[in-house]
């Protein structure tokens, strides 16, 4: 089973109308579906030169813990502002509708460290250029972005290829 776009749920009209939500929760219920994420990310990522994989607040947890372990790295969680004990390093990013602040650990990982920072969709791109921007503030250097999923009409990915990074997404969808 390589096509998991079967297995992500669309929600019309969530967050509000006009949106057509991509839920992952759906694939990641399924064993099989999960596992077939995980191992297409593994294969992709396995003879990458990475030290850590970054996950951002909450899926990514969940995809980069998963992927993480099965690479044999360490992981960092991507977390927003006042979730994360100890001193922390924070970076603010605007969203669609406002901004948000998000944080990692100021112990997280070496300067010069190559991290691959992963979570479930990228639309806008707003959270991922925001952790982007966090990890080489914290003098992590980024290997690769991921996504399980592109919006391709929101643009995201390509904001961040025009800041000179790499996006690696397994599906994408049309429309918002």
């Amino acid at each position: 089973m390589s096509d998991i776009t079967k297995l992500i749920r669309t929600i019309p009209n969530y967050p509000k109308d006009g949106i057509m939500f991509r839920d992952i929760t759906t694939l990641l219920k399924d064993p099989k579906g999960f596992q077939t994420t995980i191992n297409m990310l593994v294969e992709k990522y396995k003879n990458t030169d990475i030290d850590y994989i970054a996950g951002i607040e909450a899926r990514g947890f969940i995809l980069g813990a998963a992927l993480a372990y099965a690479l044999n790295k360490g992981f960092i969680p991507v977390r927003k502002k006042g979730k994360l004990p100890g001193k922390t390093i924070t970076q603010s990013y605007d969203l669609e509708y406002g901004s948000d602040t998000i944080e990692i650990h100021e112990d997280s990982f070496a300067s010069g460290s190559k991290i691959l920072l992963i979570d479930d969709l990228i639309a806008t791109g707003g959270t991922a250029i925001g952790a982007i921007t966090l990890i080489e503030k914290a003098g992590g250097t980024i290997v690769e972005t991921a996504f399980v999923v592109d919006l391709p009409e929101l643009g995201g990915a390509k904001k961040i290829q025009n800041l000179g990074h790499k996006v690696f997404c397994l599906c994408s969808f049309e429309g918002h």
